[in-house]
């Protein structure tokens, strides 16, 4: 008589794709840290005005304590930018969030659900969670609050020169971010190398670099993120019905793609942009995703060849499932290793095309991109002007390279350990 097998209690749980991609990649120290590199400056992106903003946080002229940071923080007389305003409900939500998450993960883990069910009901509840934010950053969008643009640091120093000159007695109480100005502060002193005042120095427009390079990190990884998101949704529809329908969809959509590829991507999108009248990020943003997924869209294509006579599609077919739901639930989750390992290169390569497009001029002139910044460091030739975004340019890119490596190694079954 057969003696029933016993599992062994030490074994680990049932590991999803993700579970043997996430240890894979964690394996490669140097890009597991990258990673951590990465989130280091998504975190500095968030907490920018915490660290330099023209708003005190405490403020009382005599008549009362007043928050005028807290309110600047959703004033778009003050962050114009939509990105500055993301960021910013990110910065103020992030406790309340975390919170949320951690209070959550334990109801669950106490319902004694197994590893799979329980990662299923993580996924429904994070949509709605992201799907209640995206709802209240549009609604903060769509209600401006408009405070009285007030230079709180000019008044704080005209109040002390009158206690100076005996014309005041009362003096301002107020406490203001380590770096109590903007990136838009103008009146320093013209190319100014840095010192304690200003770490990375002014540049041509007397503002403060380093203030701008802290803003600018919230540009690039938008910019990067978004642009790349718009053509890789394009990039898997459009390879994705190639791939799956052949014949006549299949040649139309490379004709199409191959016409794309034919012209440089930075030249249409100089054309592109010069039909603006005024160009933002988000021209920027929509112009990049349009011109840059061809790639992908090839990837997509040879992965759906590969997989669309496996037996598990045959299977699916045989069953009668609609033809969307073969295409989008079973045949792209399995094809979309390459298109992660592009997408993270992607974000790198649009933000060094971003940073191009502000070096020559044609960028969002009222955002403080690093490639504006690069571009007065070589007209003037100041050293700092240079390598402080040059630097950040080049750490961030090389951040992203390298947790791109990674990624493709980790899902890579012939790279594994």
């Amino acid at each position: 008589m057969s003696q029933p097998i016993i599992p062994d209690v030490n074994e680990p749980e049932d590991q999803t794709f993700g579970d043997i991609v996430w240890i894979q990649f964690k394996k490669n120290r140097v890009a597991y840290w990258s990673l951590w590199g990465l989130a280091g400056l998504f975190i500095l992106a968030i907490v920018a005005p915490v660290i330099a903003s023209g708003r005190p946080f405490i403020w009382n002229a005599g008549d009362g304590a007043q928050y005028p940071w807290f309110s600047s923080l959703f004033d778009r007389n003050y962050f114009e930018n939509p990105v500055d305003v993301f960021f910013n409900l990110l910065l103020v939500l992030a406790l309340p969030i975390v919170a949320l998450v951690i209070f959550r993960l334990k109801q669950i883990q106490k319902l004694g659900l197994d590893k799979r069910p329980r990662r299923a009901k993580i996924q429904r509840e994070s949509r709605f969670l992201v799907l209640g934010f995206l709802v209240l950053l549009i609604g903060v969008l769509a209600t401006p609050y408009g405070e009285p643009y007030t230079q709180y640091e000019d008044l704080r120093e005209a109040r002390l020169q009158e206690i100076e000159a005996g014309a005041s007695t009362d003096p301002i109480q107020a406490v203001f971010p380590p770096v109590p100005y903007m990136f838009r502060k103008t009146g320093f002193k013209t190319l100014e190398k840095p010192s304690l005042k200003h770490w990375l120095g002014v540049d041509e427009s007397t503002r403060d670099v380093a203030v701008r390079l802290l803003y600018g990190t919230r540009i690039s990884l938008t910019i990067g993120v978004i642009a790349v998101g718009i053509y890789v949704t394009i990039g898997i529809i459009l390879g994705s019905l190639a791939g799956f329908f052949s014949g006549k969809v299949d040649i139309v959509i490379q004709r199409l793609i191959e016409i794309v590829m034919s012209i440089p991507s930075l030249i249409i999108i100089l054309v592109l942009v010069a039909f603006l009248e005024k160009t933002s990020i988000f021209h920027i943003m929509l112009v990049i995703g349009l011109v840059r997924w061809t790639g992908v869209a090839r990837l997509v294509r040879g992965e759906f060849y590969r997989l669309r006579g496996q037996d598990f599609v045959t299977s699916a077919v045989a069953l009668g499932f609609p033809t969307w739901k073969v295409i989008f639930h079973h045949i792209l989750p399995n094809a979309m290793g390459p298109v992660l390992v592009a997408a993270t290169f992607g974000v790198a390569g649009a933000i060094l095309l971003e940073s191009t497009l502000s070096f020559l001029g044609l960028g969002d002139l009222s955002a403080p991109s690093w490639g504006q910044t690069l571009s007065e460091g070589y007209s003037s030739g100041a050293w700092h002007l240079i390598i402080a975004p040059g630097f950040a340019i080049f750490l961030t890119v090389s951040l992203l390279n390298l947790v791109g490596e990674g990624l493709r190694d980790a899902l890579d079954p012939k790279m594994r350990k």
